[in-house]
């Protein structure tokens, strides 16, 4: 039914997305703004961290199934995975995907399937029906009431996890929000292309929030935990063996406290709820609330450490300080930087004037943020050499130096590294 598709933002979830539908031998013409990421995977490379996904992408583009560009083709379905951040206040910014629909309604055909999957506020898959009915008023698009119209449109949020994501887009079950019925039974066509999981069928004001239910539950969870780890140290009880024990019961199972929460989806989504209905999303206020509070809480620890290390050193400026920061990944072992707590404690420690040693394994270059000298992107041995090291991220690299870690004087493990 649906031989060619265009996939609009090469990202994390993008691309991979893009590559499995090419690897079932259908036709994928990707799209991106950025001109480097087009040439890189042209070139059947990937600019982004993923495992498999290297190989799945070169294979693809080798055998002529997936190119890239930065204008969008005529095809028989268009998936839309933009960003969707939030402006001033939490309240979330729709631009990337208006300029989306924008850019594909001049090849709209009759009998087309448009799909959000970008994580989106409850009433934007609407709103794509409304923007692409102004551009395209030669043709017909599904209303609410269910009539029939020219081109489906449907959202069908990602639920993956980075790090797993090519299985888990095949694996995990789907769900699938359509504007009518129709539009429902045309994506899980499309879908079931790959998906070995069920798709569930709803409507798509249902599917924008059953997404960002999932990603609001987790973050109300991990704020307990962030928050517990907050009294305990105030209480002088170690956090990680507090859990450990509470988790032996068995209807109790505490996830743990770690440097805030960062990424796309969990430090994102919850806003759109709490933008929504303000007056109802209390306790999703709060989770937020609470998480966002702790890498500075984080790096109150860090700085009560330089103070000590200056009262060791009172000849010596606080710019001769030595401090490693060991991640800047908003999760393990990927390297996703998007809205990283990690990051966020770094900038603002690059700013104390002092000596930064960064140690991300997952990363090539420092990202444009940090222009000052004294800060240098380096291995996870020598920031043993540090005066002071605050471990942000459970990077799996990390624990060949649990050892030497556990000897040295000033640590600050906001993760559990060595719990």
């Amino acid at each position: 039914m649906f031989k060619t598709l265009s996939v609009i933002g090469l990202g994390y979830i993008g691309l991979p997305t893009a590559a499995v539908f090419a690897s079932r031998k259908v036709r994928v013409y990707g799209v991106d703004v950025n001109e480097n990421t087009v040439s890189t995977i042209n070139r059947g490379g990937i600019h982004i961290v993923e495992p498999d996904l290297d190989i799945i992408v070169r294979a693809a583009v080798t055998e002529g199934y997936l190119s890239a560009s930065t204008k969008v083709s005529a095809a028989d379905a268009f998936i839309i995975a933009v960003p969707t951040p939030f402006k001033e206040n939490h309240v979330a910014d729709l631009t990337y995907i208006e300029k989306a629909c924008q850019a594909l309604a001049p090849v709209l055909e009759q009998g087309n399937l448009v799909i959000l999957e970008s994580t989106s506020p409850v009433g934007a898959t609407e709103k794509i029906a409304e923007w692409l009915a102004i551009a395209r008023p030669d043709l017909t698009f599904p209303q609410s009431h269910g009539e029939s119209s020219d081109i489906r449109i449907a959202h069908c949020p990602e639920r993956v996890l980075p790090g797993h994501v090519l299985r888990e887009l095949v694996q995990n079950d789907r769900v699938i929000g359509g504007m009518t019925p129709a539009c429902s039974a045309a994506a899980v066509a499309l879908y079931k292309t790959f998906v070995k999981g069920d798709c569930v069928i709803t409507n798509s004001r249902t599917a924008e929030m059953a997404k960002l239910t999932e990603n609001s539950f987790r973050d109300v969870n991990i704020a307990f935990a962030n928050e517990l780890s907050m009294i305990c140290d105030k209480l002088d009880i170690n956090v990680w063996e507090l859990i450990s024990l509470a988790n032996r019961h068995p209807r109790v199972n505490i996830l743990q406290p770690g440097a805030g929460v960062g990424g796309h989806c969990i430090a994102v989504d919850p806003w759109f709820i709490v933008d929504s209905c303000p007056d109802q999303a209390r306790i999703i206020r709060m989770a937020r609330e609470v998480n966002d509070s702790k890498p500075e809480w984080v790096l109150d620890k860090v700085k009560q450490q330089l103070d000590v290390w200056h009262k060791a050193n009172p000849d010596a400026g606080r710019s001769h300080a030595k401090v490693a920061v060991l991640g800047l990944a908003f999760k393990p072992d990927i390297d996703d930087l998007r809205e990283s707590p990690a990051l966020d404690i770094a900038l603002e420690l690059a700013d104390t004037g002092c000596q930064l040693l960064i140690v991300e394994p997952n990363i090539t270059a420092l990202p444009k943020q940090f222009s000052q000298p004294e800060v240098v992107l380096t291995d996870v041995r020598s920031a043993l050499d540090a005066d002071i090291i605050c471990v942000l991220v459970r990077h799996s690299a990390f624990s060949v130096i649990k050892p030497e870690l556990a000897n040295h004087n000033a640590v600050v493990d906001a993760v559990g590294l060595l719990r």
